[in-house]
């Protein structure tokens, strides 16, 4: 347990989902990936084609379901592989989260997604619902309706940002703006709903200082959680053919190491970290090759912040 830091009873410096979920449910809890067969609209052309570029096929769902099965064999699908990685655990005392991940999941009538939504929840073992999204695909109708839904269970809305930067956003097609980034999170978070933000370390462009002001920029918000992405360079994207070409470099090691533990001493403690590196397919995973050892990253960060002697907060600058 760190000393001073309230969130954390291991050697974490950050606040952990682990240590979230083992406070509010007083045992481990898994989010199962499922595919609800969304597409985006930077896909289906109402914005733009061709997904955003660094995505792969499955539109940043690769260890998701099927989305040919129904949602109930890719829920069973993971608990299978969960409860064999876990196999020390006992299964009764496993509890799920069903996290609908690839594209966009609330893009779609709102019909559609009250009975996706609501047949998850009724699922064995299934404890709340995280939604995977767009700031440019929620209507109020939408945010209504997970408000409500958010009083029955534990909900989480994960918005994709990526960066505040506009120029960045453009480059990678994202099709949405910050400005309509902060208009999806005030839909949410007016009503109360949790916020999880997504951000990716790496994007072709960005420098250490571009990537801290996004961090800088999420510490300001009161959002319940925020994932911390590296940038996967997957075999036959666009960003992987700008990378062959020569366009730009993928983090080494240690800048990755480095960048998130600034990131982290900025943001405020209560902020649930999700992640602080991904999980790259070793098929596809053109780089930084480096990833796949995940362990190894996730040492890498401790390790440095404890070098530093620092915790989630250290530099965070209340408003």
């Amino acid at each position: 347990m760190i000393s001073g830091f309230k969130y954390s009873d291991s050697n974490k410096r950050y606040h952990t989902q682990n240590y979230y979920f083992k406070q509010r449910f007083g045992c481990k809890v898994i989010k199962v990936s499922l595919n609800g067969g969304f597409t985006c609209p930077n896909i289906d052309g109402t914005k733009g084609t061709g997904g955003c570029t660094y995505c792969s096929a499955k539109g940043s769902g690769d260890f998701g379901g099927d989305p040919v099965k129904p949602l109930c064999e890719q829920y069973d699908d993971v608990r299978r592989l969960f409860n064999r990685k876990w196999k020390n655990d006992k299964k009764d005392n496993v509890l799920y989260i069903p996290y609908f991940q690839a594209n966009t999941n609330t893009y779609a009538p709102l019909e559609r997604l009250k009975a996706l939504y609501e047949e998850v929840l009724s699922f064995e073992g299934a404890v709340g619902l995280a939604v995977s999204t767009r700031p440019d695909c929620i209507t109020d109708e939408t945010a209504d309706y997970l408000a409500e839904l958010s009083k029955h269970t534990y909900l989480t809305a994960e918005l994709g940002l990526q960066t505040i930067h506009d120029v960045t956003a453009e480059k990678i097609n994202r099709c949405h703006t910050y400005a309509d980034f902060l208009d999806g999170y005030e839909k949410l978070h007016s009503r109360g709903i949790n916020v999880c933000v997504h951000i990716i370390n790496g994007l072709p462009g960005e420098t250490h200082h571009m990537m801290l002001e996004t961090a800088k920029a999420v510490s300001k918000l009161d959002i319940h959680s925020i994932k911390i992405h590296l940038l996967h360079i997957i075999k036959g994207t666009v960003i992987a053919e700008q990378y062959e070409n020569g366009e730009f470099d993928a983090m080494t090691f240690d800048d990755y190491i480095s960048t998130v533990c600034d990131q982290i001493e900025l943001l405020p403690p209560e902020v649930i970290i999700q992640r602080v590196t991904g999980d790259g397919d070793r098929e596809t995973l053109i780089a930084p090759r480096w990833s796949l050892d995940k362990k190894s990253v996730m040492n890498g960060i401790d390790k440095e912040m404890s070098r530093r002697n620092t915790v989630q907060g250290a530099k965070f600058i209340p408003q």
